[in-house]
């Protein structure tokens, strides 16, 4: 009878060890695809943010300011109350909007990071866009203190990021 139980407890610990192994192998390649992604978002330029979807260039703002020493947090995909993500640095809080366009961004985007900032209790706010900003979009910034980055500025922080990779 104990060779049987044996034998058996020795079956069940190889059979752990292999599912253990296997976990650590999927989490291992997990973190490779990840390294891969993060390496691409900051290789990219602004002709591929043209190309990526809203989720993609939140990612992409995520990983260029954790690159410049930002702690960011990403905000859930809805009731986000008007932010993407949330900036810390040198005891600020930053509230961002971002806005991967195909047309120039309006007010819309500015009232929403408005209310954000007073709703995450931020310090200030800023909508980055891939894109330009209508007249009134920047009528109402100047007056709500948000600060708009278009595509210039965009790209000049895409330029910066890259001289500091």
């Amino acid at each position: 009878m104990w060779p049987f139980i044996v034998g058996g407890a020795a079956v069940a610990v190889a059979i752990a060890k292999s599912v253990v192994d296997r976990w650590k192998e999927e989490e291992k390649e997990e973190e490779r695809k990840e390294e891969e992604d993060k390496k691409r978002l900051l290789d990219s330029g602004i002709l591929e943010v043209d190309e990526m979807t809203g989720k993609e260039f939140e990612r992409f703002l995520d990983v260029h300011f954790r690159n410049f020493g930002y702690g960011v947090t990403l905000t859930q995909d809805s009731q986000d109350y008007g932010a993407d993500l949330i900036l810390y640095k040198d005891g600020a809080k930053t509230v961002v909007q971002a806005k991967r366009s195909k047309n120039p961004v309006g007010i819309k985007a500015v009232q929403e990071v408005a209310g954000a900032v007073r709703h995450y209790n931020g310090n200030k706010g800023r909508v980055i866009t891939n894109n330009r900003f209508t007249e009134n979009a920047y009528n109402l910034a100047e007056s709500n203190d948000i600060e708009l980055w278009d595509r210039k500025k965009l790209i000049e922080f895409i330029l910066t990021a890259k001289k500091c990779k």
